[in-house]
């Protein structure tokens, strides 16, 4: 965190059990003074966020300038099955809930957009390959699929790569060749 800050940048980092004396910090210090509420409908599904802010008060010299701790608590529910989750977060910013909502959606979005395609469209997490350099090549060649499929207009990258899969034509005009 050190060289974040000394460089002029922020973070947000997600704070997991895995740092249990940092997670049992946070948990023992939050006080919400802020907090931002958002339900989503769809899919199938209602999805209700509640991300709520409190200050900063430890003092922790691994995390340096650390002023808001940030608690997500999700449910989710679809027809048969009722899920709740909890998250924290810790940053040097100082936002509102709304902005620490935004931002945390955000990334979100972009595990979505990427790591899901890559994994469940793609089969990433499938696949067998190991040895250097080759699953750094295919990851290469798989983001490279990704961005093509998108450049193309291609919302739904499942559709996008059955496609390309049984059609040389989709292909070559991903290339933009005739």
């Amino acid at each position: 965190m050190k060289t974040i800050v000394e460089s002029g940048n922020h973070y947000l980092a997600a704070v997991k059990a895995n740092q249990p004396t940092l997670f049992q910090a946070i948990q023992q210090h939050f006080h919400p003074e802020d907090t931002f509420e958002q339900i989503d409908k769809g899919h199938g599904r209602i999805e209700k966020r509640r991300v709520s802010l409190s200050p900063a008060c430890l003092n922790l010299p691994d995390w340096l300038e650390m002023n808001t701790i940030i608690r997500v608590e999700s449910q989710r529910q679809t027809k048969n099955k009722r899920e709740f989750s909890t998250r924290y977060y810790i940053s040097d910013l100082k936002e509102t809930a709304f902005q620490f909502y935004q931002r945390i959606r955000g990334y979100w979005g972009v595990e979505n957009r990427v790591h899901y395609v890559r994994d469940m469209t793609q089969g990433e997490d499938k696949s067998r390959i190991r040895t250097t350099p080759l699953p750094q090549l295919l990851a290469l060649a798989r983001n490279l699929a990704i961005n093509l499929y998108r450049d193309a207009g291609f919302s739904n990258m499942a559709q996008a790569q059955r496609k390309c899969q049984f059609g040389l034509e989709h292909l070559l005009s991903l290339f933009r060749m005739k």
